[in-house]
C-alpha cells in the first residue's frame, strides 16, 4: 500500500527543461502583498521531515528552524502525503534572513572568482546567479527565499536518510540542474535511481502548484516573483517576510 496518488506522474515522467530565469523580467512583476505569516515547519507532523541545513552548518545569521508561509506549509504536507509509504519529504531551508543571502552569495562568488580569474564582471554573476539569487531587500524585488515562498526540500527514507539526488543539496555543478540526469543511464543503475528520486520530486511538488528553479533540482517557488515568472501568474502573492518576534508585536500591541 501507498500514498502516492495515481494522477502524479513519477519515474516515467522525465522533467521538463527549463530556461534559467530573466532575473530582470522577475524582478518587474508585480506583488500583490499577503500578510500570510511565516509558520515554521517542525510543526509539520509525519510525513514532513525537518533539517535546518544552513544553521547546522554554522553559516552566520542563519536561524535553526524552516519557516514558511502559511499557504507553502499546507502545500507541502499535500506533497508529502502523496510520497509511496516510507518516504518522507526533508525541508531544508525556507525563509532565509537577508544575512544569510548574503553570505553564501558573496561566498560562491568569491570562489567562482579565484577558479575562473578570466570572467568578467557580468559573466561571474551570472555564473553566481546560477545557484544564488542577488541579495536584495527591495519591496518590489525581494530575493526569492526572503519572502516564505521559496523552500529547499530532499526526499529521505524511514531512517531519515537523504535519497540519492545524483548532487547534493547546495551543490553548485551543472549537474545540480534539474534535468541534468535526463540523458539515458544505460546500465548506470545508481544514476538511474537518482533520476527517477528527482522525477519523483520534481513531479510531487508540481503537482501542488509549485514551481522549479531548473539549476537546482531542491530549490522550489509557491506565490514569490519567481514562481508567478514560470508559471504565467500577472502577480506574485509575496513580498518580503519578517519574523515575528516579541518587540514587534508589542509594538503592534502599544
Amino acid at each position: 500500500m501507498t500514498r502516492s496518488d495515481p494522477d502524479i506522474p513519477h519515474a516515467d515522467t522525465p522533467i521538463p527543461h527549463r530556461a534559467e530565469p530573466d532575473w530582470a523580467a522577475v524582478s518587474q512583476v508585480s506583488i500583490d502583498g499577503s500578510d500570510e505569516p511565516l509558520v515554521p515547519m517542525s510543526l509539520a507532523p509525519p510525513p514532513v521531515k525537518v533539517f535546518p541545513a544552513y544553521a547546522r552548518m554554522g553559516i552566520p545569521g542563519a536561524v535553526n528552524e524552516c519557516y514558511v508561509r502559511e499557504g507553502v506549509y499546507r502545500r507541502l504536507l499535500a506533497v508529502a502525503r502523496t510520497l509511496p509509504e516510507g518516504l518522507s519529504l526533508l525541508v531544508l531551508d525556507g525563509w532565509r534572513p537577508w544575512r544569510v543571502q548574503q553570505y553564501l552569495f558573496e561566498t560562491l562568488q568569491a570562489t567562482i572568482q579565484a577558479n575562473h580569474p578570466e570572467l568578467d564582471e557580468q559573466e561571474l554573476l551570472g555564473r553566481t546567479r546560477e545557484f544564488v539569487a542577488q541579495p536584495s531587500t527591495e519591496p518590489t524585488a525581494p530575493s526569492p527565499h526572503l519572502t516564505g515562498g521559496a523552500v529547499d526540500v530532499t526526499l529521505c527514507d524511514t531512517d531519515g536518510l537523504p535519497l540519492d539526488m545524483g548532487t547534493l543539496f547546495d551543490e553548485a555543478v551543472p549537474a545540480s540542474h534539474a534535468d541534468a540526469l535526463e540523458d539515458d543511464p544505460g546500465r548506470d543503475g545508481a544514476r538511474r535511481q537518482a533520476r527517477d528520486n528527482r522525477r519523483l520530486l520534481y513531479h510531487a511538488m508540481h503537482a501542488e502548484g509549485f514551481t522549479n528553479l531548473p539549476s537546482e533540482w531542491w530549490h522550489f517557488d509557491l506565490g514569490d516573483q519567481l514562481w508567478a515568472h514560470y508559471s504565467g501568474h500577472a502577480s506574485a502573492r509575496y513580498g518580503p517576510a519578517q519574523l515575528d518576534t516579541i518587540e514587534s508585536r508589542w509594538r503592534r500591541q502599544l
